[in-house]
């Protein structure tokens, strides 16, 4: 026992400072052993991502903007819907639809207009009836030869609805007159239908054929 305490009086100061970084050295180890593992940094494509999702809006903007689709109707081969290239004229509509037709009345046609999106391109045949277009203004882009008549004999109620004077009623009245009577021969004898007298139909007989 007395050899311990010598022993303790001439090494004390090493045997504390050997016990002090012993136990810092233990402290560490345990900070870093109980440490969560950080989370691996995630590269950021947010910008990227942006960037190419504006380029192919971009792209896809001006590559639609760049067509028009018009609606071939009347006196054709093929009656139909076709796109076209900005800048198309008439005439390549009429192609498209695989020309007129013998009976087509093509005085009043403009073979050189330039195609507008969501035009109707309407070739009348001969001697039939066709509104007198507009002239001037946005509103001419909606037909080539004229806006295109109702057809009494084809037309369904949400067509007749839309001539000038004609609602949900006077519509029922001409489609129960041509069932109990048939096609109609002229757009006169739209007189023989229930409330339409001779200056209803000489208001609307541009609007109608048959």
């Amino acid at each position: 026992m007395e050899k311990f305490k010598e022993l303790w009086l001439m090494y004390r100061y090493q045997i504390i400072v050997g016990a002090t970084v012993l136990f810092g050295g233990l402290l560490l180890l345990g900070y870093h052993a109980i440490k969560p593992a950080s989370a691996p940094e995630t590269p950021s494509f947010s910008s990227a991502a942006g960037s190419s999702l504006a380029t192919s809006v971009s792209t896809a903007g001006s590559s639609q903007s760049a067509r028009v689709c018009v609606d071939v109707k009347g006196a054709v081969q093929k009656p139909g819907v076709y796109t076209f290239k900005r800048g198309a004229r008439v005439q390549e509509a009429i192609r498209a639809a695989g020309g007129t037709l013998p009976n087509a009345a093509m005085k009043d046609v403009n073979l050189a207009k330039e195609l507008a999106d969501q035009q109707i391109i309407y070739i009348p045949a001969v001697g039939e009836q066709v509104a007198t277009p507009e002239t001037g203004g946005p509103a001419n882009n909606d037909t080539t030869a004229g806006k295109a008549p109702v057809n009494l004999n084809t037309a369904t109620k949400e067509q007749l609805c839309q001539i000038t004077g004609i609602g949900d009623k006077k519509a029922d009245l001409i489609l129960e007159y041509r069932q109990q009577h048939g096609q109609f021969k002229t757009v006169d004898e739209l007189t023989q239908v229930s409330g339409f007298g001779e200056k209803t139909v000489a208001k609307i007989k541009e609007q109608v054929a048959v």
